[in-house]
């Protein structure tokens, strides 16, 4: 059994039928049947075969449902028409539990289905194999062919299915046509209770009776404390609720006074920044006009004053202090100025030292001799068009009268050249013709031939070498 386990592909999808005989485990081959699967999970979604019967048992073999007509002949696919058989080499009718489509010939299924209750070969190519019962619950599948089967294969009592829940569903396009219909019962009637009177009057107690019932009616459903009863200014009457619905509605007032505080702080700051840029845009600082308009305070308020004894004295020496803090500033920036001053000149003094050296250097005179050589050749190159082209021609044509100068020249002097170095740097190598040693045919070497020049290889280690030594030696001796 394991090997048919082995041999059948991995399921995707998953499918819980709830029946009236428990709850069936289905799994899907979603890869190997996917309009079976598509039309089978759609249909469990939008409870299609809700309150349909198993209406078709044939024991040992299969038990057959999903038709809404509940006779064998009713049933319709999502596809609106009968779809295609789709037959997979390793799926087979080889054992029970299998879920298969229903059909009255090639490529005509619809809704119904069929449980496999047993090895089934005949239906092998015939109907589309597209799940399995999975788990324990195959002995609730096992329990429909239990019972009475009357003829034509029908059960006297026929079970039916009362659920369907998609528990995995790889199609996640799959839209719903209608959800499962909810059947709403109508809610019962109440009857209505007959509330009794009571008549004080028989009895002979009846107006304490009557005014204690007056009482008693006034305080019902109302539970009552020593904070109600009693006029007690230290007891609340109010309920923990409402003081809790008090202090929320407190700090409720609190947070809302701290925004509208926050907004004005905002507010004003905007404007704070708005001012400073505006004055920015005029060329006054605020920082200035703040400065004045405290120096300008403070003298009214020093005029204010009353005169003291030593009032003089202060003054003097404020004026003093104020008189050093400006030299003292003064000072520290003629000295800053001083130091930016000796570290220009020194960089000044630096760059024309480099230059002196770099000028009395003999190699950079000869490296700008030979740029400013070159920069005025190329100054004379015309630039790329047809004046371009003809400047290559004349440089040509010139090269050529040149070579052929000079070959007229070596044959009317008729003088052998010195192959010297010093001849190199004179046009005269131009005229100079180029010649090889000839030697001839060379001729391959026959190995079958010796002369003088073959090389005989000999190893000593050789035994045949080895005993043609011995028989030297022997006669030697």
């Amino acid at each position: 059994m394991s090997n048919i386990y082995i041999q059948e592909p991995p399921a995707l999808g998953k499918v819980l039928l709830k029946t009236s005989v428990g709850e069936i485990d289905i799994e899907l081959w979603t890869k190997e049947a996917p309009k079976a699967c598509r039309n089978f999970i759609q249909l469990c979604m939008e409870g299609y075969y809700i309150g349909t019967i198993f209406h078709r048992v044939v024991p040992g073999f299969i038990v057959q449902g999903g038709d809404p007509n509940g006779d064998g002949t009713g049933g319709e696919s999502i596809y609106g028409e009968p779809f295609k058989d789709e037959f997979h080499s390793r799926l087979r009718f080889n054992r029970r539990g299998l879920v298969a489509m229903a059909n009255a010939g090639k490529d005509d299924n619809g809704s119904q289905f069929f449980f496999t209750l047993g090895a089934t070969p005949e239906l092998q190519n015939k109907h589309t194999i597209f799940g399995k019962v999975t788990g324990e619950t195959i002995y609730n599948m096992l329990k429909l062919a239990e019972g009475l089967i009357g003829p034509d294969e029908r059960p006297e009592h026929p079970h039916k299915i009362t659920s369907t829940t998609v528990l995995i569903n790889p199609f996640t396009d799959i839209v719903p046509r209608i959800t499962s219909v909810k059947i709403i019962e109508p809610p019962k009637k109440k009857k209505k209770e007959r509330v009794g009177v009571k008549n004080f009057g028989l009895l002979s107690f009846g107006e304490e009776a009557e005014q204690d019932e007056d009482e008693a009616q006034e305080y019902r459903g109302k539970p009552k404390s020593t904070h109600d009863l009693l006029e007690d200014p230290k007891l609340s009457k109010k309920t923990a609720a409402e003081l809790e619905l008090e202090k929320e509605s407190m700090k409720e007032e609190m947070s809302n006074k701290d925004l509208e505080k926050k907004k004005e702080e905002t507010v004003a700051a905007v404007n704070n920044i708005r001012d400073k840029l505006s004055n920015k845009k005029r060329g006054k600082s605020p920082e200035n006009e703040s400065n004045k308009r405290k120096k300008e305070e403070d003298k009214e308020s020093s005029a204010e004053e009353e005169y003291y004894l030593g009032k003089e004295r202060d003054m003097e020496r404020l004026k003093e202090r104020d008189r050093i803090r400006n030299e003292i500033r003064q000072l520290k920036k003629e000295m800053k100025d001083t130091k930016e001053d000796k570290n220009k000149v020194e960089d000044l003094k630096e760059e024309n030292k480099s230059e002196k050296s770099i000028e009395d250097n003999e190699m950079y005179k000869q490296f700008v001799e030979e740029q400013e050589k070159y920069k005025k050749i190329k100054e004379k190159i015309p630039k790329k068009g047809a004046a371009r082209e003809n400047f290559t021609l004349q440089l040509l044509a010139k090269f050529k009268n040149k070579l052929h100068a000079i070959k007229e020249k070596n044959q009317t002097e008729n003088e052998t050249v010195k192959e010297d170095d010093e001849n190199f740097n004179t046009p005269d190598w131009m005229g100079h013709t180029l010649r090889f040693e000839d030697k001839g045919a060379v001729l391959a070497k026959d190995a079958s031939t010796k002369d003088d020049d073959w090389f005989d290889i000999y190893d000593p280690r050789n035994p045949i070498n080895k005993r043609k030594r011995e028989k030297s030696n022997k006669k030697s001796k």
